[in-house]
């Protein structure tokens, strides 16, 4: 028994010894609920204790499990009053666990058996394959965009480097955003949704039906001036990049990987048993 675990149950039995008086009780497994024919019992709550814990909070744990320990006792009491006559329940226990079993043994199947790493070759070639699957339901853009408080500090110098397109200028730019700005995405190579960058600038600024029309600009509402360039747009419909969609192509070959995975492991454990004859199956006649 751990030191916590030690510390509760002596806690928790010096509670229940001065305050649960004659009750029902087990040597020192002291009863603490029951429900019609279901107990309780201080043993149930063996490692809830953490260490450190001083007699007000022991106090605080057991009454708190034991509070939904009853209601949940009582709920199953009412389901089990009322279950259906041609429910079988034996068959749906017999059934869950044989579930879990198995889920438990694929979780280890495939956590021992799959490789968890996608090359950048094998990413582009399923991107390439499955372009159709990838359709932009919204536009997408690449961009430049500050959100500043105003008044600026240093206006100056923010207005000279915004408005000198050269990289030199624009890695000065990150520096000057990481001093001062408020929101900054200046990855020239990254792609963004455009509600995504909408909802950074005031309301109705930018949207699929004007943002051709807003290459580049900067305005001032409120406390903050905002700084917009785009880069690049792509409309609905139109195949996303490679970039933007990523992590969704590495989730689905990994899930394809693990889809085989179980299924060469199911069809070894079956022709093995085969093998040893340990598969009979019996047609009627």
């Amino acid at each position: 028994m751990g030191r916590s675990l030690a510390l509760g149950w002596v806690l928790i039995t010096t509670l229940c010894l001065a305050s649960c008086g004659s009750a029902d009780e087990t040597n020192d497994d002291r009863l603490l609920a029951r429900v019609h024919q279901k107990e309780l019992r201080l043993s149930d709550l063996d490692g809830m204790f953490p260490a450190g814990a001083t007699r007000e909070d022991s106090m605080v744990i057991v009454q708190s499990f034991t509070s939904r320990w009853t209601k949940t006792a009582s709920l199953e009491w009412e389901a089990e009053r009322n279950l259906p006559p041609d429910l079988n329940i034996d068959r749906l226990v017999r059934d869950y666990r044989a579930s879990l079993v198995s889920s438990h043994y694929e979780e280890f199947l495939i956590e021992s058996r799959i490789d968890s790493n996608v090359s950048y070759g094998e990413l582009n070639d399923y991107y390439e394959a499955n372009k159709q699957r990838y359709l932009l339901e919204r536009p997408i853009v690449r961009c430049l965009l500050l959100r500043v408080p105003y008044p600026i500090q240093e206006e100056e110098e923010l207005q000279a480097l915004w408005n000198n397109g050269k990289i030199t200028d624009t890695l000065a730019l990150k520096n000057y955003s990481e001093r001062f700005a408020e929101v900054s995405l200046l990855d020239q190579d990254a792609w963004y949704s455009l509600d995504e960058i909408a909802a950074q600038l005031p309301p109705g600024e930018l949207t699929a039906s004007n943002i051709n029309n807003k290459q580049e600009f900067s305005l001032q509402e409120g406390g903050f001036r905002f700084y917009f360039r785009l880069l690049e747009v792509k409309p609905r419909l139109e195949v996303a990049p490679l970039s933007y969609v990523e992590d969704q192509a590495r989730a689905m070959i990994l899930q394809n990987r693990k889809l085989d995975v179980l299924e060469a492991a199911r069809e070894d454990i079956y022709q093995r048993e085969l093998r040893k004859k340990n598969i009979e199956t019996f047609p009627l006649k």
